[in-house]
């Protein structure tokens, strides 16, 4: 009788094709190819003890000093930009500064990051190392760790290359009080810096309207601004990062939510010679226009000197000026002193002004 046993000693599945140069569908399959990328584009840039356990949650321990009475403060962003690298920053870069400066912005301490990453189907790997690697050298600028993360592949022509997630824990020490509902009348609105640089180098950096423009991005993280702020006014109101909407709707979205009157000089308000041009060829208004590096305060007026010299003394203030003051009314509105001495009254934006710029 013929024995037709198999015989299995030695036998192994077949490795698969190796690709080292563009994401295939293959990379997303949670098996090795998923690992092995993981391993060698995150692991080797984003590389602390808590993403390396390799566990489904990381678990981490608070800093010293993080007590009880301490509050969390936690955020998430989605990040879709157009080109994924443009003059002054790249979609890591925006991906870890805009969470950072939403946490931060509420009066917290950032502390950890967690990243989502949807590739398309044909992404050069060489692309994704270098956003990996904004990504590190940005977190690192923040003092903040990437602790968790996670990678999804999509056929071609269903993610415009990439897309990034992050999501954003700090903590409030105990005490502070910071929020859109809390400006009051008398209040002295600061801004950090001039407006709309980061939404015109996206624009320009389309090359799709043949602009020749040297504007940067002004992409950053801004907790190390906002600790100086607090530390010379400790009674800072309210915190913002104009992104989304610009100035102008920012400002519409305290003056609701503390119903009250946020009252802006056209004239104080910084543009660059520049972006104003861009903004006046193609019919924009800068108080409408995206910033990744900005920062809003809106501070108690015996504390504003003070807050002013301190923004000013950092790499990322040094330009800030006092652009107006919170009033009782009309209530719930934003108002525009002109630079002609006429009043205009400042919406929210309507719409979309520019695609895909954060």
């Amino acid at each position: 009788m013929t024995d037709t046993r198999a015989d299995f000693e030695g036998a192994v599945c077949p490795v698969p094709l190796s690709h080292k140069d563009q994401i295939v569908i293959g990379h997303g399959s949670g098996g090795k190819m998923t690992h092995d990328l993981i391993k060698g584009v995150f692991h080797s840039r984003l590389s602390n003890p808590a993403l390396l356990a390799g566990n489904d949650a990381a678990t981490l321990t608070l800093p010293p000093g993080a007590r009880l009475e301490g509050r969390l403060a936690i955020s998430t962003d989605s990040h879709i930009v157009s080109p994924l690298f443009f003059p002054g920053g790249d979609i890591g870069r925006l991906a870890v500064s805009g969470t950072v400066n939403d946490v931060c912005t509420s009066g917290a301490i950032p502390l950890f990051l967690t990243a989502g990453f949807i590739l398309e189907e044909g992404l050069p790997v060489e692309t994704l190392e270098r956003v990996a690697q904004s990504m590190a050298d940005t977190a690192a600028e923040a003092g903040v760790e990437v602790v968790a993360g996670d990678t999804k592949v999509v056929e071609k022509g269903k993610a415009d290359g990439l897309f990034i997630n992050t999501a954003g824990v700090g903590w409030i020490p105990a005490g502070r009080e910071i929020g859109g509902e809390l400006a009051r009348p008398g209040d002295v609105i600061l801004l950090s810096g001039p407006i709309g640089d980061h939404g015109i180098a996206v624009l320009a950096a389309r090359g799709q309207l043949g602009l020749e423009t040297n504007i940067q991005s002004d992409v950053a993280p801004l907790n190390g601004l906002i600790h100086s702020l607090l530390a010379a006014a400790p009674h800072t109101h309210v915190l913002r990062d104009p992104t989304r909407g610009g100035l102008a709707t920012t400002l519409n979205e305290i003056a609701v939510q503390s119903n009250v009157c946020l009252w802006l000089e056209e004239a104080a308000v910084p543009v660059r010679p520049e972006v104003r041009a861009v903004c006046e060829l193609l019919g924009f208004d800068p108080l409408y226009i995206a910033n990744e590096g900005k920062l809003v305060a809106v501070v108690p007026p015996e504390e504003a000197d003070a807050a002013l010299a301190a923004m000013r003394s950092h790499p990322l203030g040094n330009q800030a000026v006092q652009v107006g003051e919170v009033r009782a009314d009309p209530q719930r509105r934003a108002l525009l002193h002109t630079s002609i001495g006429g009043t205009r009254v400042l919406d929210m934006l309507a719409g979309e002004m520019l695609p895909r710029i954060c």
